[in-house]
């Protein structure tokens, strides 16, 4: 029995030290002084629009992605505009008609 209990330790350590690699190599990946611009293509109504805009904000928030994100009007509708508008008022997104 002790013997698998430190089984389990080490699986562990190991999976502690691959998230700690995994960490560091994003923070190496990600851009310095150019930070990039992600363009949201939008239409219609903008379905699936404030999942995508929430999702990069998340990232941003979370230090994984730096930038901003500029959401296109490729034909939004009367509702997709409000929509985007609405997202737009939000730090780090730009709406361009």
């Amino acid at each position: 029995m002790p013997l698998f209990f430190d089984l389990i330790g080490l699986l562990f350590i190991l999976f502690g030290v691959a998230c700690l690699v995994w960490v560091v190599l994003g923070t190496l990946l990600l851009p310095g002084t150019r930070p990039v611009r992600a363009v949201v293509a939008a239409d219609g109504a903008g379905d699936g629009l404030e999942q995508t805009v929430k999702g990069l904000l998340w990232l941003r928030r979370t230090g994984l992605w730096r930038g901003t994100v500029v959401i296109e009007d490729r034909g939004l509708d009367p509702r997709g505009m409000a929509l985007a508008r609405t997202l737009a008022r939000q730090e780090g997104v730009e709406f361009t008609v």
